[in-house]
């Protein structure tokens, strides 16, 4: 091995997955995002069901091609079945925080994660510049929608044969708005007879899970898989009442034709989980060296806002009807989606290949949120002036009289807690890719490909947000609401309600959006390669229209419980006014494009380099953020932000191992509204580079994947705030890293999985740090007979806090040591026993 390649391995060392014979990684054949000519897909089928080099090194995500991952100029990961068994994620982000350049903050649950790539900025949340997919097209179109973020439609289950990332690069040309990731989830289609049955408890926690699974060849021509799940439970933190509930079936059935293949696919989602947000913290310490801890009475990492005591909501929707609301539905997801896909042969080196899906989505998003945490003496004489007294609203000691709020609960706090509810009316998705492409063969002169594509998406968002405040005490479990009477003994609040609305947060979120989004994007790709030298180049023209309407609030005096008397909080309303509601009018055109090229040193070592231009249409962010005009147009810098990218890595395979090594480097804007944990607008500039670092090891039973990267990220321009010019973004870390060592075969294997991060920024201004934190999860399992096997995952092991966002205070100590903050979840251990046939 060459010096340069024993560099690469030792600056990148990792693994490659055990190859076990439960983990059943047959991939789809399915292009990732473009189509390739229909020998190529015949042949990636059938190495993919029985080759452990097709499973681990054949890329079909952001390429024209299925190729071997050396030869490609992206920087792509794989994560397999067998890593998706051990990692046992909670859900598709927790997955990914597994992936380098990719930080995922899955603090939030099942969904609503934070997930940034390589230093471009999450400044309202979500995903801006991913794109997650599943077989290679887009679950929405936008993966930072508010509160309804594109993570929440995917659940990683047994249907998933592996999951490719590309982090930058052809991303910028091979989908629309991800230039910074595309997350494609790829199913199992059958081609290699087997199936699972697997049964998962909480052991430290109430969850009950069954995964089924099934796939196998029917005849020659034909195969199907059919899988999904089906779990319960009152959630990882205690809910008080069942919070998980529902699950997906997911299909599909192929026809295999002499020169390519038919499939159709179908999947039902219909689940409900909890959403976890920031909760009461104690903050002490100084702002370079905080002290983030519990109080009394509520532990930041098991603790929740969640309580049997606050299961229902009554408001007032956009239509002026009343919406009575189940809390227990937190994050509640359905989606009926159908598509399908043809790839053939037309004859002359021509082939075509049409893939398409159209998905129903709908649901909604539910959850207490601590928006001011303070004494409860403080609220008692802020609601109802001198002489106020507090009870209780609900819950067993309901209508007492707390004699002495400074002592409730040991810690002497109460929370103006906004219930978030959101209702997802529509979220409508269907895309179609057809694609012509075709090989050319130019003798000693090399080969090369040519693909034509065009790509049409629709896009709804429609959603009505209705946001109501009310008084609860801290506990962690079960908190019961509170109630102020004033002196002459009357409720000033009502069965715990302080308001309709939120006026702590200035009666911001009362909306509604119905904004239909179009994209059509016709583009080119060409390849070529000679001796080992590979060049690649494409281009993306897009067209994106946004049409519909938005509507603010204005205040009205309602009996919104209709008992006919009108109360306190029913004086100030806020309602939804579509009388009032604006015009969304706009389209905008503009291209963006990707150049690599990829040096083969020798069989194993490659160099590769490229160069982007990509961008993301801005979605329902900007609408509330001052960037549409009254007549429904909007300026192109806040319509588009451009994200231009440089790359220069090298890869290396040999033997069992392999190592990726990138430098990059990204600049980007950003237009867009924060809403949580304060309302403001942001214009700003970014610039970041690093280094990208990943490889692999299999050594016997011994077997190890890590990573680590490294980014430098800073505000280059604020328009609004120039203050912030020269800041690294909050949130952003210098250094994140993650490593996966195990030992095992077939019959046992044992392991644990780390990740961490050094310490960043709450918030923009630089001044309050979040520490740095390292998790560390283990997993073991062991066959009791060649069909059955028994596992175990035991997330957090250690029981960290690890803090990855600040609320209600972001830039200083507070003087009386409140805030909000939200955690990673702490220890939770789960048990399974799986039948494979």
């Amino acid at each position: 091995m060459s010096s340069l390649s024993k560099l690469l391995v030792g600056a990148a060392v990792a693994a490659l997955s055990s190859g076990s014979a439960w983990a059943q990684t047959a991939p789809a054949t399915t292009p990732g995002t473009a189509a390739v000519a229909a020998p190529t897909v015949a042949d990636a089928a059938a190495q993919a069901d029985g080759s452990a080099e097709a499973q681990q090194d054949i890329v079909v995500t952001g390429t024209a091609r299925p190729e071997r991952s050396v030869r490609t100029s992206i920087s792509v990961s794989t994560l397999d079945a067998a890593q998706l068994n051990q990692l046992a994620p909670l859900g598709s982000a927790d997955l990914i925080r597994n992936v380098p350049g990719i930080r995922a903050e899955s603090s939030g649950g099942e969904g609503n994660a934070n997930i940034a790539v390589r230093g471009l900025p999450v400044a309202s949340g979500g995903a801006k510049f991913v794109q997650f997919q599943e077989d290679g097209l887009p679950v929405l179109d936008f993966g930072d929608i508010a509160f309804a973020t594109a993570d929440l439609f995917v659940r990683p289950d047994n249907n998933v044969a592996r999951v490719e990332t590309v982090r930058g690069g052809s991303a910028s040309t091979f989908t629309s708005n991800a230039p910074g990731a595309i997350i494609n989830f790829i199913s199992k289609t059958g081609a290699t007879e087997g199936g699972n049955i697997a049964l998962t408890k909480g052991v430290d926690f109430d969850r009950t899970r069954i995964d089924a699974d099934y796939g196998a060849p029917l005849g020659d021509d034909w195969s199907f898989h059919v899988g999904g799940f089906y779990r319960i439970g009152t959630g990882v933190k205690d809910a008080g009442y069942t919070a998980e509930k529902g699950g997906q079936i997911k299909g599909n059935i192929t026809r295999k034709l002499a020169d390519g293949f038919l499939r159709l696919t179908f999947k039902v989602l219909d689940d409900r989980a909890p959403a976890y947000v920031p909760v009461p913290v104690r903050l002490t310490g100084t702002v370079d060296n905080p002290n983030y801890s519990s109080f009394p009475g509520f532990d930041a990492k098991s603790g929740t806002t969640m309580s049997r005591y606050l299961r229902q909501d009554i408001s007032i929707g956009a239509d002026g009807n009343r919406i009575l609301t189940d809390v227990a539905d937190g994050y509640r997801i359905k989606s009926r989606a159908i598509g399908g896909e043809a790839s053939f042969g037309l004859g002359g080196g021509w082939s075509l290949d049409d893939k398409f899906n159209i998905a129903k989505n709908s649901g909604g998003f539910v959850t207490p949120y601590p928006a001011n945490v303070a004494s409860a003496a403080s609220f008692v004489s802020s609601i109802g002036g001198a002489g106020a007294t507090l009870r209780y609203a609900n819950g067993p000691n309901a209508g007492q009289t707390i004699a002495n709020p400074g002592a409730l609960n040991g810690n002497g706090l109460a929370s103006n807690t906004l219930l978030f509810n959101v209702t997802l009316d529509d979220f409508t998705n269907a895309t179609n890719i057809l694609t012509l492409s075709r090989d050319v063969d130019a003798g000693s002169a090399g080969t090369g490909s040519v693909t034509f594509g065009y790509f049409k998406s629709y896009q709804a968002v429609k959603m009505d947000w209705h946001w109501n405040s009310y008084l609860q005490e801290v506990k962690g479990e079960n908190a019961a609401l509170l109630d102020v009477y004033n002196a002459a003994g009357q409720a000033v609040t009502q069965n715990g309600l302080i308001a309709y609305g939120e006026p702590v947060f200035g009666n911001c979120c009362q909306r509604y959006y119905n904004v239909d989004y179009n994209i059509d994007a016709p583009y080119i790709a060409l390849s070529w390669k000679t001796g080992g030298l590979s060049l690649d180049g494409s281009v993306r023209y897009n067209s994106s229209k946004a049409e519909g309407i938005y509507a603010g609030s204005v205040n009205r005096v309602i009996d919104v419980n209709q008992d006919g008397v009108i109360q306190t909080p029913e004086r100030v309303v806020p309602v939804v006014s579509l009388a009032a509601a604006k015009p969304v009018d706009y389209r905008k055109n503009y291209f963006t494009w990707s150049v690599g090229a990829n040096y083969e040193l020798n069989p194993g070592l490659a160099a590769f380099a490229r160069v982007s231009r990509g961008a993301r249409f801005n979605a329902d962010r900007v609408l509330f953020g001052g960037g549409v005009r009254d007549d429904g147009s909007i300026a192109d810098n806040v319509a588009v932000n451009f994200v231009n990218q440089q790359e220069l890595g090298l890869k290396y395979r040999g033997g069992a191992m392999y190592a990726n090594l990138t430098a990059f480097r990204a600049t980007t804007a950003e237009a867009n509204e924060l809403v949580i944990p304060v309302q403001q607008i942001i214009n700003n500039k970014y610039r970041s580079y690093g280094l990208e670092a990943e490889g692999g090891g299999d050594w016997g039973l011994f077997h190890l994947i890590a990573g680590a990267t490294y980014t430098h990220a800073r505000i280059t321009d604020s328009q609004v705030t120039p203050a912030l010019n020269g800041n690294t973004p909050y949130r952003q870390a210098a250094l994140i890293f993650q490593a996966t060592p195990s030992i095992g075969n077939d019959v046992f294997s044992i392991g644990a999985n780390v990740t961490g991060t050094t310490s960043s920024y709450a918030a923009d201004v630089n001044t309050l740090k979040m520490p740095g934190y390292v998790l560390t999860s283990l997993f073991g399992s062991y066959a009791l007979t060649p069909s059955i096997k028994l596992s175990v995952n035991a997330q957090n092991i250690f029981n960290v806090l690890a803090i990855t966002e600040v609320g209600q205070v972001q830039d200083r100590i507070p003087a009386d040591g409140v805030t909000t903050a939200r955690s990673a979840l702490g220890r939770n251990i789960s048990a399974t026993i799986g039948l494979r046939f």
